[in-house]
């Protein structure tokens, strides 16, 4: 043991032991490779073509993974293998694989969790369970840390008692390996994440939009209203700031002859950690030339319509205690009607003192470095927001709100802005983008303005971007949708560290 390891258990030290007697066995513990051919689900999904009158014709598979349970029975014994895609149960004799094989290396030194190579044929046990017969056994990885193994146990009145199960939720998100060879459910998780990132890449594809990166190291940052982490270039000797949107960097991309570009993309975002938010998350943004936010709209329930059939075979969804319906069209509610629906007064063209006025009698917080826009959002967000648990559009938003989309080209004072908001949370923004450059100028200034007044989350002004626009961007819909909030939905996750594997934690206190 090195001098900077930590203490290990008994049971770790038991296993570092085997490890050695292996080697006198002459098995390597970790080997290179191993030629796998088959995978349990693949297998127990199409059984009866495994099936054989008689083992000389049965079709041969190869299989590997964790061995999970297991079931000594002197010369023959029955294990659970655990793959990447489930478990399939393996009957091991001593007759077939050997007795250094079976004696020495499967009875002595293969403990729960180690790797193993099978090869044999499949067969249905007398208790009807689709097994693989052994007739090859091959070790494939030392586990020295024991791996959780939950035991249930029925008390006097007959209830099932759950032992040592991996559940506690700051220790899964910590040890997520652990957390996903012992917890099959949260694989699955993550599996409908990857399908649903994947039917909308294919949505965009299939409509001829252009998938493209963009910095994450940004000299300026913008896109958003958010404090940014800054980082340090020490050959160029000047400060950098992590992405906190790729809005500006995309729409510079339409302004250079694209249509339409996209990109999944890292953002980052310096603000607290809660079940709606992490320091570091993922969204989608699209943009294309010569739409609007009403086109938009319609594209977004249809990509997410289709997103729910994907991975659910239906339109309805359900998340906690409700089903929610993502059926197209989606109710569309301009946001100053939304705020005097539940809260009776109406926002529309009442001065900033007014408004705060207004969240004060609400029992909203609000300070006064807050601009008009940001007691709108208070008032919004507080009120409005959590009731909103069918997707539903949101549309027409106040200029103050919103420094990067077009005025609205019939009510004085807004903007053409939308968010999608589904089971109380917005889980897309969009705008018809402001492609008039004066416009945008004066819009950075006023940020700059609410930024020099207090506001950390202002905007700062990009005098590229302004010099980009001045040559010319054609009108233009944006969107940035959410993908964590999206999964939360759509995998019926509590938390937005159920759909992260590696969600941002405090540091761990040594006990």
């Amino acid at each position: 043991m090195s001098q900077t390891e930590p203490s290990i258990s008994e049971q770790q030290a038991i296993r570092r032991e085997k490890l050695d007697q292996l080697r006198e066995l002459d098995v390597n513990p970790f080997p290179y490779s191993y030629d796998v051919t088959h995978h349990s689900q693949e297998i127990l999904n199409d059984e009866e073509s495994y099936f054989s009158e008689s083992q000389e014709d049965a079709p041969r598979v190869s299989v590997a993974g964790r061995v999970m349970t297991r079931r000594i029975m002197g010369k023959a014994s029955f294990f659970t293998l655990q793959d990447s895609q489930g478990t399939i149960q393996i009957y091991i004799r001593r007759d077939d694989v050997g007795v250094t094989e079976y004696n020495k290396v499967f009875k002595k030194m293969v403990d729960i969790g180690d790797f193993v190579g099978i090869k044999g044929f499949v067969f249905k046990t007398r208790t009807g369970e689709t097994t693989v017969h052994a007739e090859e056994f091959e070790f494939l990885g030392k586990t020295i840390r024991p791996i959780p193994t939950p035991k249930e146990v029925e008390n006097d009145e007959g209830e099932t008692i759950t032992y040592d199960a991996f559940s506690d939720k700051e220790q899964r998100y910590r040890q997520r390996y652990v957390d996903l060879i012992v917890n099959p459910d949260v694989r699955e998780t993550f599996r409908q994440r990857t399908q649903m990132v994947q039917t909308m890449r294919n949505f965009m594809n299939d409509r001829g939009y252009l998938e493209v990166e963009t910095p994450i190291l940004q000299p300026v940052y913008g896109g958003a209203a958010a404090r940014p982490f800054v980082t340090h270039h020490n050959a160029l000797d000047m400060d950098l700031y992590l992405r906190i949107a790729n809005e500006l960097y995309l729409k510079r991309l339409i302004v250079g002859g694209f249509d339409g570009v996209y990109e999944f993309s890292k953002d980052f975002r310096n603000e607290g950690l809660s079940r709606f938010h992490n320091p570091e998350f993922t969204q989608v943004e699209l943009y294309v030339a010569y739409k609007d936010y009403n086109w938009m709209m319609d594209f977004m329930e249809e990509m997410i319509e289709k997103v729910a059939l994907t991975l659910h075979g239906s339109t309805k969804v359900t998340v906690g205690d409700h089903e929610i319906d993502f059926k197209r069209p989606w109710p569309r509610i301009p946001m100053y009607e939304a705020i005097k629906n539940e809260t009776g007064h109406d926002l529309y063209k009442k001065e900033t003192d007014e408004i705060r006025k207004i969240a004060k009698e609400l029992h909203i917080e609000v300070d006064d470095s807050m601009g008009k826009g940001k007691l709108i959002d208070e008032i919004f967000g507080e009120t409005v927001e959590p009731n909103l648990i069918q997707p539903t559009f949101i549309t027409d938003y106040p200029i103050e709100m919103s420094p990067l989309a077009k005025k609205h080209r019939t009510k004085d004072g807004l903007v053409e802005r939308f968010e999608a908001v589904c089971n109380g949370k917005e889980i897309a923004n969009s705008f018809t983008e402001l492609n008039d450059p004066v416009d945008q100028r004066e819009r950075f200034e006023e940020q700059a303005r609410l930024r020099a007044e207090g506001d950390d989350e202002a905007m700062t002004v990009d005098e590229d971007f302004l010099r980009a626009i001045e040559y010319g961007m054609p009108p233009t819909a944006g969107i940035g949708i959410g993908i964590d909030r999206l999964a939360m939905i759509m995998t019926n996750s509590d938390s937005i560290r159920d759909v992260l594997f590696f969600p941002q934690m405090r540091p761990e206190t040594e006990s």
